[in-house]
């Protein structure tokens, strides 16, 4: 199915059913980027957090608030912190958390990897195992037209490509806001279907159906924890 799969569909796609989660870890990751500059005009980092906010279906209400509190200053900070493990079958994960207690967090976060058969990992023992890329996914263009745009605008490409009617274009993470200006430029009102920075196994496992069951339920239990924001793992689901 593609990595422009694994981008759409999430390691963890139960917390979009989840709208409470859902906001909140927006709200953390809007009052981060938001901090230093509020303006998404001029903050490139805000700016992708809002529209990925909004193709989530989160309020306008639930962005404005938290870009207010940014503003006069009535916020935590907030640490982006991520967790190495491995776990069954030769699967492997890595945790993205949004955090202002990482004491709290690698604490909550060691139970579950206890009660599910996990074993934190030391920092690169996993994610030397995965790529970490910019994506972004358009319609309504053929990949020689994406081709031919980004290398009109000298945009390094680190892979493309093509599944249904969609053109998804991996960058490095650098370069990721060089294509989608590029892509803009060439393609005046496009959307982006997908605009994301993530990890991307290099290989993946299939599990038992003993195995896939514990590590569901590992998934499970990670997506219950409130300072968790997204699991990045190599499992065939």
């Amino acid at each position: 199915m593609g990595r422009a799969h694994e981008v759409r569909a999430k390691a963890m796609a139960a917390t979009a059913a989840k709208k409470s989660k859902l906001y909140s870890i927006y709200a953390k990751e809007i009052i981060k980027a938001a901090k230093s500059n509020p303006d998404p005009e001029s903050n490139d980092v805000l700016r992708r957090v809002i529209e990925k906010a909004k193709r989530e279906q989160v309020p306008s209400d639930v962005i404005n608030r938290n870009i207010d509190k940014a503003k006069k200053g009535e916020v935590e900070n907030y640490d982006v912190v991520e967790y190495e493990a491995f776990a069954q079958g030769g699967s492997n994960l890595i945790v993205k958390c949004l955090t202002d207690n990482p004491n709290r967090t690698i604490t909550f976060v060691k139970t579950v990897f206890n009660k599910c058969g996990a074993k934190i990992a030391g920092q690169n023992s996993v994610s030397f195992m995965y790529e970490h890329l910019g994506c972004v996914g358009i319609k309504g263009h053929n990949e020689e037209e994406v081709m031919d745009a980004l290398i009109n605008a000298d945009v390094d490409v680190n892979d493309i490509e093509v599944e249904d009617d969609m053109v998804v274009v991996y960058t490095e993470v650098a370069d990721l806001n060089n294509a989608k200006k590029a892509l803009e430029d060439a393609f005046p009102g496009i959307t982006f279907e997908i605009d994301e920075i993530s990890y991307y196994p290099k290989d993946t496992v299939t599990l038992s159906p003993e195995d896939k069951e514990k590590f569901e339920r590992l998934l499970s239990m990670l997506d219950d924890l409130d300072d968790v924001s997204n699991v990045y793992h190599n499992v065939e689901l």
